[in-house]
């Protein structure tokens, strides 16, 4: 259950409490009749009802804002490990490429060394 939904319940519960506690207190006291005890309690509870409805509504905004959020968060993940495979791959590509210049000694054995390890940093 989530949080609004549990605050929701408890302003509900709380509402229907003071109600029965105004009207027990005012047919005690003999301050009130039934008549306004009633509804006074039901004043209360209109008052709890109306509380819940917000809270709800609350709780769903808050839901799809964070059903939102989350498939934001996991497409942008998405999209970096495809980014990541693709410049994985065109590493690769390139340390191949690298390798036959080096064998056909268009370039060095140190610069085909020092070249890997700029790529192979970025991977």
């Amino acid at each position: 259950m989530s949080a609004g939904i549990k605050d929701a319940d408890k302003a509900f519960q709380e509402g229907i409490k003071k109600a029965d506690e105004a009207l027990d207190a005012g047919i005690d006291l003999g301050i009130i009749s039934t008549k306004q005890a009633s509804k006074e309690a039901q004043k209360y509870r209109k008052a709890a009802q109306i509380r819940v409805k917000q809270l709800q509504k609350q709780a769903k905004k808050e839901a799809n804002r964070l059903k939102n959020e989350s498939r934001k968060k996991i497409k942008e993940k998405i999209a970096t490990v495809k980014i990541k495979s693709s410049s994985r791959k065109e590493t690769l590509l390139i340390l191949v490429k690298l390798g036959r210049l080096r064998k056909t000694g268009v370039i060095t054995e140190k610069e085909f060394q020092k070249k890997k390890k700029e790529l192979l940093k970025g991977v």
